[in-house]
């Protein structure tokens, strides 16, 4: 099986906003390798620190919101 760890990043940086707190962090419980993938996309801060929390750069944070929407919401009836 390939897997498209683009999809993957995707998924976790949307699934960060339900967990989004203080304005810009979110609990890190995904996977070292995703969460450096979006380190390395500019998309959070470096991961690799004693907080139990990351933080989502701008670019991120617009990004989050975004993929939150198009992956789990529903169009308005």
């Amino acid at each position: 099986m390939d897997i498209d760890e683009d999809k993957i990043d995707d998924a976790v940086l949307a699934l960060l906003w339900l967990t989004l707190h203080d304005g810009y962090r979110a609990w890190k419980g995904f996977d070292w390798a995703t969460t450096d993938r979006l380190f390395r996309k500019g998309l959070i801060g470096d991961p690799v620190n004693k907080s139990k929390s990351l933080i989502l750069t701008d670019e991120g944070l617009e990004r989050s919101k975004a993929l939150f929407v198009e992956l789990f919401t529903r169009p308005p009836r």
